[in-house]
């Protein structure tokens, strides 16, 4: 067997990615390594805005992306999304499913309309990211990756207020799982990255607008949890970015089916 060169390894000049929520937080640094490595990359975001912003910052580099608006709750525009990323470059080879929310709302206060959104945008949207993508990559032939972002809370709460979100977060790490077993005939790879605690703008926000339950004290809450993080910090959006490069990379050849839990070693104690 010959080996693939070292410098090869993380090479992926020949690939197209389509990273959802790429326009900021975890999904733009993953965005930012897989172009840095030579991917074109397609950055789809609900805000267009800022999905437009974060493109030119790749395009600044020299490096190939484009942007596209995209609910990933909605079918319509989930193939829109996909029907553009080939029309631009030609192909899908890698999907990042970062998209998600977590609005931090108690059981006892929360409405179904609050829980159907989550369960929409955080795993509803996966199935229909995988299902259309992973129809382009079987037309094509040439197999894929499809790497889906979890969470510690996929295996672990991590505070009240957040059910909804832990119940979409199982939800994707089961669907992740099985997705594997099916599409590991047309040689398509699927795999999930677990985060910790990262530090990025929509972690900052919803520390400031949680629902504590009585008695709870926002600031002890924040000590507790820093001080259960073996390597004592928050994680980096590089973090992120550099399994999900690892993942999307020949480094994983061998590799579906796999959760990868990136926090710190929290999940230890």
């Amino acid at each position: 067997m010959e080996l693939t060169p070292i410098n090869k390894l993380l090479d992926l000049t020949s690939k197209v990615a389509i990273i959802t929520g790429g326009a900021r937080g975890i999904g733009f640094g993953i965005a930012f390594r897989f172009a840095e490595a030579g991917a074109k990359v397609t950055i789809a975001d609900i805000d267009k805005e800022k999905a437009d912003g974060a493109t030119q910052q790749l395009k600044a580099k020299g490096w190939q992306a484009a942007a596209v608006a995209c609910d990933v709750s909605k079918a319509d525009e989930v193939g829109n999304m996909v029907a553009e990323t080939v029309k631009t470059f030609g192909s899908v080879d890698i999907l990042v499913n970062n998209a998600g929310i977590f609005p931090n709302i108690l059981v006892m206060n929360m409405r179904e309309e609050d829980f159907d959104k989550v369960i929409d945008v955080n795993l509803k949207s996966v199935f229909l990211c995988t299902q259309k993508v992973a129809r382009q990559m079987i037309k094509q032939g040439n197999g894929g990756k499809i790497i889906n972002i979890t969470s510690i809370d996929a295996l672990h709460p991590s505070s009240a207020g957040l059910a909804h979100y832990d119940a979409s977060k199982h939800g994707v790490w089961g669907f992740t799982k099985n997705a594997a077993l099916e599409l590991a005939p047309h040689k398509i790879w699927v795999n999930a990255i677990a985060p910790g605690g990262i530090a990025t703008p929509g972690v900052e926000k919803v520390q400031k607008s949680l629902e504590l339950p009585q008695g709870v004290d926002m600031q002890k809450l924040i000590e507790s949890f820093m001080a259960k993080i073996p390597m004592k910090r928050m994680g980096e959006v590089d973090d992120i970015g550099k399994v999900a490069l690892f993942l999307a990379s020949d480094m994983a050849s061998y590799i579906t089916g796999a959760q990868i839990v990136v926090d710190g070693g929290v999940l230890l104690s």
